[in-house]
């Protein structure tokens, strides 16, 4: 891969540019993605009340029902749940945990007075009442669970999406980049060298032809006077 980079320094600069922003980039992610873990863990211990609260109080309007049924008889029963005549409501907002949008689940009508109920005193009993308590009960902890329920498995999407982030940028681009990094700097470093030996050959090669220069008229001086030794 480092082979494929044309050694200049200007790839150099444009690559050294990139490490900075990826190691910036990596270690913003890195705190967001700690940051996250520590909110899901919150989340993650209220979401284990919540689950507790929804299995007792699924239990307790079981065992009411069940009550309700063997005293007051099924008709009964079935007639004080078709006697409602208001429903519970839900209405869904949403807010930011680090990013992440996660619902907020806001319900109304859920828990109701006798005379909401629409039985009326006399067409119930304590047992159809306590049943009815329970099942209020039970429907607004089945609401929080869904709210936390939601916002936890959102928060575990960010976080794996964070974590194989960080893990891209730490394994693989920031290698690849140190990597094209070393490359270029080795071969820029080779032709300093080579330059310099080539700069240093042409100044050899100068000198010797100065001091060539320099040693010839001696050379013809020489030659001139030796005739006259002669005669």
């Amino acid at each position: 891969m480092a082979k494929d980079v044309k050694p200049t320094r200007k790839n150099l600069m444009a690559i050294e540019d990139r490490i900075e922003l990826s190691e910036r980039g990596h270690d913003t992610l890195e705190q967001k993605r700690d940051g996250l873990i520590m909110e899901f863990m919150d989340i993650l211990d209220q979401a284990q009340d919540v689950r507790s609260d929804v299995s007792e109080n699924y239990e307790t309007a079981q065992r009411t029902i069940d009550m309700a049924r063997a005293m007051e008889g099924d008709v009964a029963v079935r007639g004080a749940a078709a006697a409602l005549k208001e429903h519970p409501e839900i209405t869904t907002q949403s807010k930011n945990i680090m990013g992440v949008v996660v619902p907020q689940i806001e319900s109304s009508k859920v828990k109701k007075s006798l005379d909401e109920r629409g039985y009326g005193l006399l067409g119930s009993s304590a047992r159809i009442d306590e049943a009815a308590d329970a099942y209020e009960e039970l429907l607004e902890s089945i609401i929080l669970a869904a709210e936390v329920e939601t916002a936890m498995k959102k928060m575990l999407t960010e976080i794996e999406t964070t974590k194989r982030r960080v893990n891209a940028l730490e394994f693989t681009l920031l290698p690849r980049l140190y990597e094209n990094q070393e490359y270029i700097e080795q071969k820029l470093e080779e032709q300093e060298r080579e330059e310099t030996f080539r700069l240093k050959k042409i100044k050899a090669k100068k000198e010797e032809e100065e001091k060539a220069e320099e040693e010839e008229p001696t050379v013809e001086s020489s030659a001139v006077e030796e005739p006259e030794a002669a005669d």
